[in-house]
């Protein structure tokens, strides 16, 4: 993928990066995630295996916990 890709795939895993991005601090080592924190985190990683990828909803989604 290159900076100047418009495909919707790199679309979607560009925001799918930012979104992990944001939650990077769960994944340490030192931090006490919870499981919806990590669980949320692993269904980002796993989104474009969704069968409808790169064509993913809004509602596909996962949802971020508090």
């Amino acid at each position: 993928m290159t900076d100047t890709d418009t495909s919707p795939a790199a679309y979607f895993r560009a925001q799918r990066n930012e979104k992990l991005k944001e939650t990077d601090v769960w994944g340490l080592a030192d931090y006490p995630a919870t499981a919806e924190q990590l669980a949320y985190r692993q269904a980002l990683r796993d989104l474009p295996s969704h069968s409808d990828w790169p064509s993913v909803a809004d509602s596909d989604w996962p949802t971020k916990p508090e």
